[in-house]
């Protein structure tokens, strides 16, 4: 039975909807502090961003279950063409050619892809048996589809987002059925191959890893930023210094405080306390969308939803491991916090994409992706 979208709205998860716009929220006033009280260059930008942002998640939430599962391939392969065509025509930035110039907007497309392989393989899967994931010989195709997009996001280059793409089509993988020897065998095969793709990584990358290992050994240069993240991170104490009193990152010691180091900027001004209280509710975002998966009665729905919960747990996870010196320094944001526009873009299409499935959850999608009722 055809629901019109007006009456769509009104079965929107506006428990997740809430729980995005305190998240970002939260942002916004860590980007003001930023820019020392002000509202540019970072805050006002970031809340116009996210009020479009918004609105394109509600109409994706809206839009038939089916017809991003019909569309699946096509979204994959633009947004595959795109981190091709930065090859072509990107802009660099920061000694990576990671962005497309729009003239009004800077696009990174292999944010885009991220949410692009979601679609992807959720709709491989969609349908197929147990019997069928078991089969080595159709996890080709899927495979193809992961690496791919990250062998070419590695010549921009940018490992975090290429390390990325692999954890998503992992969990994909996992989700769908994919057997336990089966990954053991892929993470055997990389652990054999890692000294030979040593010799492959750009000085910077080789730099950054050896740095993570010893960050002392070179204070002002490559091991600088994690320095001054750790020395913010425990100057802020249990309860932190207070909002816009955080002294790392006003006094500029803080580098790119706005974007991938902006949870050490928060946790300087807010202290351990307001760090976890962070953390605790993107815990309750990703929960909220594992919930909606477990509630969605197709295979797609479900892995969609899945997806994108194991994307925004892995932006997650990896940038704040990254500011604590858990992980080396990538150039992953945290999501909804972090400024910029293809991330938020990015990440509100996948929570679109998740309110699509739970509002269509009960639908009944043929393996082709008819529109049988």
């Amino acid at each position: 039975m055809h629901v019109p979208a007006g009456r769509k709205l009104w079965l929107v998860s506006w428990t997740l909807v809430l729980l995005i716009c305190i998240t970002v929220a939260i942002g916004i006033a860590v980007l003001y502090s930023a820019g020392n009280g002000k509202w540019e260059p970072w805050a006002g930008r970031q809340l116009i961003r996210f009020g479009v942002c918004l609105a394109v998640a509600l109409s994706i939430a809206v839009t038939d279950i089916r017809f991003w599962l019909r569309q699946a391939y096509w979204i994959y392969f633009l947004a595959f063409a795109l981190v091709a065509g930065v090859e072509v025509a990107g802009s660099i930035g920061m000694g990576a050619q990671r962005w497309i110039n729009l003239g009004f907007f800077q696009l990174q497309p292999s944010e885009l892809m991220k949410f692009a392989l979601v679609l992807a393989l959720a709709r491989y899967f969609h349908g197929r048996t147990a019997e069928d994931v078991a089969r080595p010989l159709n996890l080709i195709v899927p495979a193809l589809m992961i690496l791919a997009p990250a062998g070419l996001v590695m010549k921009q280059p940018d490992l975090g987002t290429a390390v990325m793409l692999g954890l998503i089509g992992a969990a994909i993988f996992f989700a769908a059925g994919v057997r336990l020897w089966q990954f053991a065998v892929v993470i055997g095969g990389g652990l054999a191959a890692a000294p030979f793709a040593w010799h492959f990584l750009r000085p910077y990358q080789k730099q950054r890893i050896l740095t993570f290992l010893d960050p002392e050994s070179d204070p002002l240069g490559s091991g600088y930023h994690i320095i001054q993240s750790k020395i913010a991170l425990g100057s802020g104490g249990i309860f932190g210094k207070g909002f816009l009193q955080g002294t790392q990152s006003h006094l500029n010691f803080l580098p790119e405080k706005q974007t991938d180091f902006i949870f050490t900027m928060f946790a300087e001004e807010f202290g351990l306390i307001g760090g976890l209280a962070l953390l605790g509710l993107f815990t309750l975002i990703i929960a909220y969308c594992m919930a909606i998966s477990l509630r969605i009665q197709s295979q797609f729905g479900r892995l969609l939803a899945f997806g994108v919960a194991a994307t925004f747990f892995f932006y997650l996870f990896i940038n704040t491991a990254m500011v604590m010196g858990i992980l080396p320094v990538v150039g992953v944001p945290l999501p909804l916090v972090s400024h910029g526009g293809t991330a938020m873009l990015a990440v509100m299409i996948g929570f679109g994409l998740v309110m699509s499935a739970n509002i269509h959850r009960d639908t009944r999608i043929g393996r082709q992706g008819s529109y049988d009722d």
